[in-house]
């Protein structure tokens, strides 16, 4: 990345984006965080500037500064994300943790965190703007859309497909070729034998709705 970076989110998913990009030795602008406590504070050295909607900032974003949005809360990433598309017309970049195997032969879209030891096999698909914690593993051929959390430690067998929105609990193990729908939710630790319908929620072993 030969552009630095200015980090939405400075508190929990902004730090590990930080220490991501540190690790990368890329360039950090600084971050934006929409509590104003934060201002002109330093995070191991780097300046909490202003608020995600400071027009000063975010004229720097495009030609002199990418974008990555570290929000976890889904409704807000997407409205950051939506504002950078509207006013800014780019794409956040993505955050790929040293440590994560990442195949060559996976597809990957914009905006994504793909922390530390995370794994995205051979022929998986991953979408945009998706939160892949750390230890977490899609295995080869399956699919994930857009704004979904995949918690740490979780295994997303080969073939599944994981569809917009959705919530992945951490450890949860999802057998291969299942689906889980848009906006569905499966909680942590939970084995999911078989589909999810959207905005379905599953728990336990094996899976059943909640």
């Amino acid at each position: 990345m030969e552009n630095p970076v200015l980090i939405f989110g400075a508190t929990g998913l902004g730090l590990v984006a930080l220490d991501i990009f540190q690790r990368n030795n890329v360039v950090v602008y600084g971050l934006l965080d929409d509590n104003t406590s934060l201002h002109n504070t330093e995070i191991d050295q780097y300046l909490v500037l202003g608020s995600t909607d400071d027009d000063g900032f975010l004229k720097l974003i495009g030609k002199k500064c990418e974008a990555f949005v570290a929000v976890e809360e889904r409704s807000l990433r997407r409205n950051l994300v939506e504002m950078l598309n509207d006013r800014r017309h780019i794409m956040p970049v993505n955050a790929i943790h040293d440590t994560a195997v990442v195949s060559t032969l996976a597809e990957i879209g914009h905006g994504n965190l793909i922390a530390a030891r995370a794994v995205v096999n051979v022929k998986a698909s991953i979408g945009h703007h998706n939160l892949i914690q750390s230890g977490a593993i899609v295995d080869h051929g399956a699919t994930i859309g857009d704004y979904v959390n995949i918690g740490a430690g979780s295994v997303i067998g080969s073939g599944v497909i994981v569809e917009n929105d959705a919530f992945i609990g951490a450890g949860a193990t999802l057998i291969a070729g299942v689906k889980i729908g848009q906006g569905a939710s499966v909680g942590a630790g939970s084995v999911v034998v078989e589909n999810v319908p959207a905005g379905g929620r599953v728990f336990g072993n094996p899976a059943q709705k909640v």
